[in-house]
């Protein structure tokens, strides 16, 4: 066992949990003493349309945030990454990435609120309904988009060299039912030394992508297998499974939420659900609800994990090439191949190397 992941995993915990817990104290805080109605009067001297007052009351709170947190996100993000030689990035580099995500944020996340604050003006109490249809309906064209406009602000993609290799990619795909024209590499290397692949995008803009660091560390066949575990959720209708749960749990998360923003509103004198102070207590709710909804969906999420990595052995026929690829992505992600149960219960969306190389064995012919 490596005892440097082990170490850097149970930091990233730590610090992680801690952060959780210090973010919904403050903004309880923030709640309780006033100073989201503080902040409100201060706003309404200077704005009159309602959805203004809704953006820069947002972006108050978010630069807040931003300066509270910028010591614990600079120390997990840049310090311990460096202190674990996995990042490749200067401090102005960090920086500069940090700053692109938060603007994108912006973009897609302001005109979010604005419709949410809409449907709340419209529908009252039964937002969570017309929200619910608007998020999924938002995610659709997400992940249209996300490969050929938001990619792209981050990392550069191009096609594989390896022509081998992309035709056995594809082969994959087609055995799989899924028809992708092209297989692209991106820059990965120029932030992390972390190894990774993913599908996204829907319809016209699937796209494979292969992490640049995957490809000068792999070989032909543990990249193939890597790919077919993917193509394992297509295959077993993982993602189809996936859109339903959660729009489902989507509809019952807000409807939750709205009943306990309504509920709970006056013990922190708001005067109606409507009143731009009061939404935060919104925010409360919905890390609660979180906080009990992340461990059923991560077991639901392991057990999907399985199923894909008997596919890719089961397609591909070379079950040492995939332990092997595990194993390597392991070790390059500093991962911690045996979490404790309980964390491994709790946080995590994989189940650990350990289990999954037992599982794949088990199965093994």
């Amino acid at each position: 066992m490596n005892s440097s992941a082990k170490k850097y995993n149970n930091i990233k915990l730590i610090v992680g949990i801690s952060k959780a817990f210090f973010s919904f104290v403050l903004l309880l805080l923030f709640i309780v003493s006033g100073y989201s109605q503080a902040i409100e009067t201060v706003i309404h001297n200077f704005f009159i349309n309602s959805y203004l007052k809704l953006i820069v009351f947002t972006l108050i709170l978010g630069l807040i945030s931003a300066i509270i947190f910028f010591p614990v996100n600079y120390y997990v993000e840049y310090i311990l990454e460096h202190k674990y030689n996995l990042s490749n990035q200067t401090f102005w580099k960090w920086i500069w990435e940090n700053t692109k995500g938060m603007l994108v944020g912006l973009v897609i996340g302001l005109p979010l609120l604005v419709m949410f604050y809409v449907v709340l003006i419209y529908f009252g109490e039964l937002w969570w309904l017309p929200f619910g249809v608007l998020m999924f309906i938002v995610s659709v064209i997400l992940a249209r988009i996300v490969p050929i406009i938001i990619l792209p602000i981050f990392y550069k993609a191009t096609l594989i060299e390896d022509e081998e290799l992309k035709e056995r990619i594809i082969s994959l795909s087609n055995s799989a039912g899924m028809k992708v024209g092209n297989v692209f590499k991106f820059d990965m290397s120029k932030n992390t030394k972390k190894a990774n692949a993913a599908f996204t995008g829907i319809g016209k803009s699937k796209r494979i992508l292969l992490g640049d660091t995957l490809l000068s560390n792999f070989s032909a066949d543990e990249i193939e297998t890597v790919i077919a575990h993917e193509l394992g959720h297509y295959k077993k209708k993982h993602i189809l499974i996936n859109i339903i749960i959660s729009t489902v749990f989507s509809f019952i998360t807000f409807y939750i939420i709205s009943i306990l923003y309504s509920k709970t509103l006056y013990l922190f004198n708001f005067e109606s659900i409507y009143q731009i102070a009061a939404l935060p207590l919104l925010v409360l709710w919905a890390s609660l609800i979180a906080l009990i909804i992340t461990p059923i969906s991560n077991i639901i999420s392991r057990r999907f994990e399985y199923e894909a990595d008997q596919y890719a052995v089961e397609s591909t026929q070379k079950h040492d090439a995939f332990i092997s690829a595990l194993e390597k992505l392991t070790e390059q992600n500093l991962g911690d191949s045996e979490p404790h149960p309980l964390v491994e219960w709790l946080f995590y969306s994989h189940p650990s190397l350990y289990k999954r190389i037992a599982h794949i064995k088990s199965h093994q012919n």
